[in-house]
């Protein structure tokens, strides 16, 4: 495992690391939780990625309970959390400064933590003004809570916006985003995002690296076996998408190149997300340790990722529609 820097800062995590998983599947238990998250840090993960909004704070508490009963120092891990969607009531969703504030204390009690490392706006909010967040996040990390905010899906223009009002203001600017980002979905991260290395050293906290399941192959054939996230109710959207021909002669291509090379296609995408020096981490889920295993294993495949082969990626993606150009 290496480590890289969180865009400019000082604060160092794995290339790899590991979200939550109660998002999607939720009969998950605290049991369950520790042989993933042991697995994960004994690959050399120090990150752990969470959100109030998941599962209504449950996904946080089976991760804070994990981590107690694991007993791994507190300096040795990192720990996130994002605030948007705490609750039903007016003043528990958004970024205003009273949600942001009680929103990080009821995630430390959910974590049973004194403080997270990272914190995010997990959306914007255009019902409060930015400034104002700003503030929020900046007095929560003057009280301790946390070391470090940024944001989650945000466009480019806000982040220069939170970035030029923190600077103005003597405050903390935000240090990362956490977009999605994987071979079908590059936009946003190559492109829009590219003015804010440049510009403010942002890292990224990439999420999604194989795009709801398509980039593990198990949908080639077009046909979604029983159990899979696919079949799941509610995620019928799935299904559509999977079912766009473009998006799977775009998933066949990629598949040859990675039998070519002798990976799966799961291990050659994380990879190649790798590859790109602005990702200082790719958070991973599984809900199963041989998914934690192969996804992995992607760390031994980034040395085989030539120019060569990147330049076929590339030619294998020609007429594909960039999801983040039709989301």
């Amino acid at each position: 495992m290496n480590y890289r820097h969180l865009g400019k800062s000082g604060l160092k995590v794995s290339e790899l690391s590991f979200g939550s998983w109660v998002t999607y599947h939720n009969q998950i238990d605290v049991e369950h939780a520790k042989q993933l998250m042991s697995a994960a840090w004994d690959h050399g993960v120090n990150f752990f990625d969470n959100a109030e909004g998941y599962v209504k704070g449950q996904s946080e508490q089976i991760m804070g309970q994990a981590l107690r009963e694991l007993g791994w120092k507190r300096e040795e891990y990192l720990v996130s959390t994002k605030i948007f969607w705490g609750g039903k009531t007016p003043n528990e969703t958004g970024l205003s400064f009273k949600h942001i504030v009680e929103g990080v204390d009821r995630s430390l009690r959910n974590f049973g933590l004194d403080h997270v490392d990272l914190v995010y706006a997990h959306r914007p909010d255009p019902e409060t003004p930015i400034e104002e967040t700003v503030r929020a996040f900046n007095h929560v990390i003057n009280q301790g809570k946390a070391f470090y905010w940024g944001t989650s899906e945000w466009p480019a223009e806000s982040i220069l916006k939170a970035a030029k009002i923190a600077k103005k203001n003597h405050l903390i600017g935000p240090t990362m985003e956490q977009p999605e980002y994987n071979l079908l979905h590059r936009t946003r991260v190559e492109e829009e995002y590219d003015i804010l290395y440049r510009k403010l050293g942002l890292g990224t906290t990439t999420w999604s690296p194989l795009k709801s399941g398509m980039l593990t192959g198990k949908y080639r054939s077009g046909a979604f076996p029983e159990g899979s996230r696919a079949t799941l109710p509610g995620y019928e959207w799935l299904q559509e998408m999977f079912s766009d021909p473009a998006r799977r002669q775009a998933v066949e291509n990629l598949a040859h190149i990675a039998d070519e090379l002798g990976v799966s296609l799961p291990q050659m995408s994380i990879a190649w997300i790798l590859k790109n020096p602005h990702v200082s981490t790719v958070i991973t889920g599984a809900s199963k340790l041989s998914q934690l295993e192969e996804n992995f294993k992607a760390l031994d495949v980034v040395p085989l990722l030539t120019d060569e082969v990147m330049a076929k990626i590339e030619e294998a993606m020609v007429g594909y529609p960039d999801d983040t150009k039709v989301n």
